[in-house]
């Protein structure tokens, strides 16, 4: 029961981010939206250094002599995968084609979210003293938090450029249902998935920053008010960064 928990712990803050379709009237404030976007950056930063580069890093003194080497090739390999997906949908004009491209991109970004959650999950079930329930469910909340700003700023345009209400929170909590889906799916990879951990949690990490530096801030950033986004940062990483290692 609390390993289900924790995998749709993320779902959910999709789902509630993409509820604001209905409770907001118009599109989110632009800049309430560089603190959002901000904020999920930072919430991710802290996630990917916390949550998955250090047990990277534990696991890897166990198991391996140059003990580096697992979390740097994990890290790259994460972010190779994200570059190769980016060349199969390249970027568009196009106000519509453009938030549906969003929507896909970040479905196929959640994709290592989702991965993360399952891991470390994965870890904790094989009894790892370096991967506890706690730290896991903090991966899992983190990831929650960061995924409401994610939800609204999806289902929001979408409503804007002509879809019903409900269809756009339709597609903005579709964004998220890869994230339970690749979690259930490492989980039961779990016998194979334990002798790579370290490769898989450093993966996980190095996908999570290429949203943040190639998706998240380049949106939230132009020529003004960009101490906003510094700002949400700020406290996305902070917050993240107490949460982890208060459990």
């Amino acid at each position: 029961m609390n390993v289900f928990i924790g995998v749709m712990i993320p779902f959910i803050g999709t789902t509630l981010g993409a509820m604001m379709v209905f409770l907001l009237k118009k599109n989110i404030n632009p800049s309430l939206e560089k603190i959002l976007l901000g904020f999920a950056s930072g919430v991710m930063i802290a996630a990917s250094i916390w949550s998955l580069i250090m047990p990277s890093v534990e696991l890897s003194k166990e198991k391996y002599t140059i003990f580096w080497m697992p979390v740097c090739v994990g890290f790259l390999l994460g972010i190779l995968f994200l570059v190769l997906i980016d060349c199969f949908f390249p970027t568009t004009n196009n106000i519509k084609n453009k938030n549906l491209k969003m929507v896909l991109a970040v479905t196929i970004h959640n994709i290592p979210e989702g991965m993360a959650v399952g891991v470390i999950f994965a870890g904790m079930l094989s009894n790892n003293s370096i991967l506890t329930l706690a730290g896991a469910f903090s991966l899992s909340i983190g990831i929650a938090i960061q995924n409401i700003p994610e939800g609204a700023i999806i289902s929001m345009p979408l409503k804007n450029i002509g879809y019903t209400k409900f269809r756009s929170f339709v597609y903005g909590t579709l964004s998220g249902i890869v994230e339970p889906i690749f979690a259930v799916i490492t989980l039961v990879l779990t016998g194979i998935m334990s002798p790579i951990l370290p490769y898989l949690l450093s993966f996980a990490a190095g996908a999570m920053f290429y949203v943040v530096v190639v998706e998240l801030i380049p949106e939230s950033i132009n020529n003004d008010e960009n101490n906003l986004t510094i700002f949400g940062l700020s406290i996305g990483f902070l917050m993240m960064l107490i949460f982890d290692l208060s459990f």
